[in-house]
């Protein structure tokens, strides 16, 4: 089995429809496919369409943005979880809200040094989609001011410039006992992805597992070889689920869907904790 437990479509920073996801999936070979929008679940109908269509099992998912103390990112992505479970929703409809605000004042400051507006943003993204950067990185480049969302990442848009702005996140080991409430299953997305920004040491990973973390994806293309050797020491000591993903955006990203996978033992695995929503055949 061919299984690919990170995608994104439209719904959230990703240019596919998510029907479109799960048949390129299938065009990929995989025989599973996770569909993780950040913070949203408004694609899992659709998609759960196409995967009766096409035969590729989908697994209803979603990578929610935290935040720790420190002020690191911490992606955590959770599967087979309840999408109306009232905790989780609450503190996901307070972090997309977050990210509304946060996008419209960082529009805003980039108004005033490049031909930008926030119905420039608005065009790229998607009706009921996870609003955040990488619409203001494609209106960015329709505008001519970079060449594709990677340099607006790397340059325009990255932490470090003054048009940043802080939003709201939760915590990851509060995230974590949500995902868990609501009968999810949480892994660690990318962990050691240092080139995306600062990572956290070993107590995050702590205050996660006692949250009840089930897994680390190890086998992600940003995670470097020597942090993944780390990873793995981690997961053997506290007995977490291994996973691999492409994290596919479409044409958003170079990554390729089924570039790294997860096995079937810890899929079953997956399916087993999950008993929020169930895997859909």
């Amino acid at each position: 089995m061919r299984i690919d437990l990170h995608a994104h479509s439209n719904v959230s920073d990703g240019t596919q429809a998510p029907a479109d996801v799960v048949e390129s999936a299938a065009g990929a070979g995989l025989d599973v496919v996770a569909l993780t929008d950040h913070d949203s679940t408004d694609g899992w109908a659709e998609a759960a369409v196409a995967a009766r269509k096409t035969g590729v099992a989908l697994v209803p998912g979603m990578e929610i943005s935290c935040r720790t103390r420190e002020g690191i990112s911490v992606h955590l992505l959770s599967y087979l979880h309840d999408p109306a479970h009232p905790g989780l929703l609450e503190e996901i409809t307070k972090a997309k809200d977050a990210r509304h605000t946060r996008a419209q004042k960082m529009v805003t400051l980039l108004a005033e040094d490049y031909p930008l507006t926030w119905d420039d943003v608005i065009h790229h993204v998607a009706p009921g989609a996870t609003l955040g950067r990488p619409h203001i990185a494609d209106a960015l480049v329709a505008a001519g001011v970079v060449e594709d969302r990677a340099e607006a990442f790397s340059s325009i848009l990255t932490s470090h410039s003054r048009y940043w702005v802080q939003h709201y996140a939760p915590d990851p080991a509060l995230a974590v006992e949500l995902v868990r409430e609501a009968g999810g299953v949480p892994v660690f997305a990318h962990p050691v992805a240092s080139a995306r920004g600062r990572i956290v040491g070993e107590g995050t990973y702590r205050e996660m597992i006692d949250a009840g973390l089930a897994g680390l994806e190890i086998y992600h293309r940003d995670n470097p070889e020597e942090g993944r050797v780390f990873l793995r020491r981690i997961a053997k000591r506290y007995g977490l689920l291994v996973t691999g993903s492409s994290d596919y955006h479409g044409a958003g990203k170079p990554n390729l869907l089924g570039e790294n996978l997860t096995s079937p033992e810890v899929f079953a695995r997956i399916e087993e904790l999950g008993t929020g929503s169930a895997v859909v055949r």
